[in-house]
């Protein structure tokens, strides 16, 4: 029964997303778009000391930020300005527990998360050749499901210390952007100063990145999990969610200001 009412949450919280043409783009449209731009220009460069070809480098990448653009920017900024606008207020005051629908807002990202990252795939075989081997697809499918179960977390911590919808969006992106680049992301970690590297290693996306990367490299590591990157996620994931837990609020922050 329990497991019935999530997954129809699941389904009613995706429907409103699909709906949504700004929150379609930004979350699934815009890692393709990124993807192709990035890879046309400079796929055929080698990037690292590994010297891997840059469009594998960058399908794994971008793969990264769709993962946050799904569970992590769309959701801090949809949950804050549902809450401003009494949304979550109105949803809690029917009968449905809050835990589904938490959870159902959480699985409706993750889903977004997994098809688009299922896309970056098929657009860089397609566009790029760049295939992971066979064995590496359900460590990569692992990885984005834990990283989502990570960063909706966050995404719903971050959301209770958010007082307006107007300030979301930029708080998300002052946060996101400079992750991107430190993270290993855009460049390879190792093309960074040692210090940037330092200090983005102890942070839940330098840890997704580097297992996203992992799975496209070649037979080494192919199949092989990387079971501490997964362990800081988890870690990261359960702190957030205590967080959450404790702080999130369903009433807008301008009623208790």
């Amino acid at each position: 029964m329990l497991g019935r009412l999530v997954l129809h949450q699941a389904r009613y919280d995706l429907t409103g997303f699909l709906r949504n043409r700004q929150a379609r783009y930004s979350t699934m449209l815009m890692p393709i778009v990124l993807l192709v731009a990035l890879g046309s220009a400079f796929g055929d460069h080698v990037v690292g000391p590994g010297h891997v070809k840059a469009s594998s480098y960058y399908v794994a990448g971008i793969a990264t930020l769709a993962v946050l653009s799904a569970c992590f920017i769309n959701l801090v900024v949809s949950l804050t300005a549902q809450r401003e606008a009494g949304v979550l207020k109105r949803r809690r005051t029917t009968p449905v527990p809050a835990h589904v629908l938490i959870a159902g807002r959480s699985l409706a990202a993750t889903a977004a998360a997994l098809v688009t990252v299922a896309a970056v795939c098929l657009v860089g075989a397609a566009a790029f050749g760049v295939r992971p081997a066979a064995p590496a697809l359900p460590s990569i499918a692992l990885t984005v499901l834990v990283a989502s179960f990570a960063f909706c977390s966050i995404a719903y911590a971050l959301a209770s210390v958010i007082r307006s919808a107007d300030a979301a969006q930029p708080i998300v992106q002052a946060i996101a952007l400079p992750l991107y680049f430190s993270s290993g992301v855009f460049i390879p970690s190792a093309s960074l100063p040692a210090w940037v590297g330092g200090a983005a290693s102890v942070l839940p996306v330098a840890h997704l990145s580097h297992a996203l990367h992992r799975s496209f490299e070649p037979a080494a590591h192919a199949g092989v999990l990387a079971w501490g990157d997964l362990a800081v996620l988890l870690a990261w994931g359960a702190g957030a969610l205590a967080i959450a837990l404790t702080r999130f609020q369903w009433t807008p922050r301008s009623i208790h200001a």
